[in-house]
């Protein structure tokens, strides 16, 4: 039975200030952890927690980091908290370990200082009925943390903590031990914010204080709120991981053909190929995030036909070319949706990978003879990627693969496999400044209809 989302509670005169954001923030990780919510569906839109919209922006940016930072450092977080608690944290008590993972993520994650930290905490398990006996443990541990945990955690992997073992046993099987642990550690880092813009890269990407990546997005790390940058109340350019901007590229000229774009939204392929002059069908079966998109377009200027159904079903008069962008286990974006790892378990995947066949299956229907399909997930799962396409060419022998050339894309050569299909890695795309390193996960492959 799910429990109600706790609110937190009044301020009063006798509070100290952050006491607040904090409470949120502990409502928002209990909302990942124990009710299973995705952490931006606690920050946006209708499920977003009520309070936030009562808080400026810079406390509802706090809120964020401090959230997003216990997620995507709760294996080195509850290492360290268990070195310092004899039985674990009280089971009838939730909110114990809550403040406690806020507690230590502040101390040793965040610039917060160590007697906030410490006493804010000890106020979250106050506020609370079943916590309040402990508020004492939560005292004397975070002191402990302040004292021993940098050191005992220097001395741990932090990637493999942060891990799941049924993750890391799947990249290493994979990948190999040692790209397992690249992955690992890239989704340890934030990621940057990546754009792709309608022209003049170069100069977008001086405005936003950024670099143009070999690939050429604009990656910046310029902080604040996205609405307010530089060009993006002129349509100037839209949000989309590097790696996530590819596909779309892959059909080369699209001038005045028909692109039916599926799954589309929130849009970004759907824009690409919009401003590259195709003439582009959308669908999505999501109302909500097909409006999105249609927001999107209007603030880029841009047009495409916006189609409400379930692609699977879906049928219409087969397409130029069909660019399939499937639901996925999305383990290749844990850089920016640290949650994925604790959301998703092994048994999903087998789950999903069905349902990408079948959706794979409708797209090769909706693709004409002579036509261009590409098919991609950001899924670091080879059931969700290759074995998909295999299926696919197994059962369609009127589709084959058209391998991706090195230099079609500047900056891909190295990212296309031996089949001539794309792979993206979390730890591609180094760069000594680690704020501007790494990439979204990213599977394509493109087939062509005879």
């Amino acid at each position: 039975m799910k429990t109600a989302r706790r609110q937190p509670a009044a301020a009063s005169h006798s509070d100290p200030p952050g006491l607040a954001t904090r409470s949120i923030a502990a409502d928002i990780v209990e909302g990942v952890l124990r009710r299973h919510r995705p952490l931006d569906e606690l920050f946006d839109g209708a499920g977003a927690h009520r309070a936030l919209a009562e808080l400026d922006e810079r406390d509802r940016a706090f809120v964020r980091a401090l959230a997003a930072t216990v997620i995507r450092r709760l294996g080195s977080l509850r290492y360290v908290l268990n070195l310092f608690l004899e039985r674990g944290p009280p089971k009838e008590a939730p909110r114990v370990e809550t403040a406690l993972l806020l507690g230590a993520t502040q101390i040793l994650f965040l610039n917060v200082p160590d007697h906030a930290a410490v006493d804010l905490a000890v106020r979250l398990a106050q506020h609370d009925r079943h916590a309040v006996h402990y508020a004492g443990l939560v005292n004397a541990v975070l002191r402990r943390v302040v004292r021993e945990g940098a050191e005992r955690l220097r001395a741990a992997d932090q990637a493999l903590l942060d891990t799941p073992q049924w993750l890391m046993q799947r990249w290493t099987t994979t990948y190999g031990a040692a790209t397992a642990h690249a992955i690992a550690v890239a989704n340890g880092r934030e990621a940057a914010l990546d754009v792709t813009v309608k022209s003049d890269a170069d100069v977008w990407a001086a405005r936003l204080d950024g670099q143009v990546l070999p690939t050429g997005s604009v990656r910046t790390i310029a902080g604040g709120v996205v609405t307010a940058l530089p060009g993006f109340s002129e349509g100037a350019w839209w949000v989309q991981d590097a790696a996530a901007a590819v596909p779309a590229r892959l059909f080369g000229d699209v001038t005045g053909r028909r692109v039916a774009d599926l799954c589309a939204a929130p849009g970004g392929k759907t824009a690409q190929l919009a401003a590259a002059g195709a003439r582009v069908t959308a669908v999505d079966r999501a109302p909500a995030r097909l409006n999105r998109l249609r927001d999107n377009l209007s603030r880029l200027s841009l047009e495409a036909e916006l189609v409400c159904a379930d692609v699977g079903e879906w049928q219409a008069e087969p397409f130029d070319a069909v660019l399939l962008d499937a639901p996925c286990s999305s383990t290749g974006t844990i850089r920016r949706h640290p949650d994925v790892p604790w959301l998703k378990q092994a048994a999903d995947i087998a789950k999903l990978a069905e349902f990408q066949g079948r959706l794979l299956a409708r797209a090769a229907a909706l693709t004409k003879e002579g036509g261009t399909l590409v098919y991609c997930t950001c899924s670091l799962e080879p059931e969700e990627g290759k074995d998909i396409v295999a299926g696919l060419l197994a059962r369609e022998t009127s589709f084959r693969r058209a391998p991706l050339g090195d230099s079609e894309i500047p900056g891909i050569g190295d990212l296309i496999d031996d089949d001539g299909d794309l792979r993206t890695l979390p730890c591609h795309f180094p760069n000594p400044n680690a704020r501007f390193a790494g990439l979204d996960g990213f599977f394509a492959a493109r087939l062509v209809k005879h």
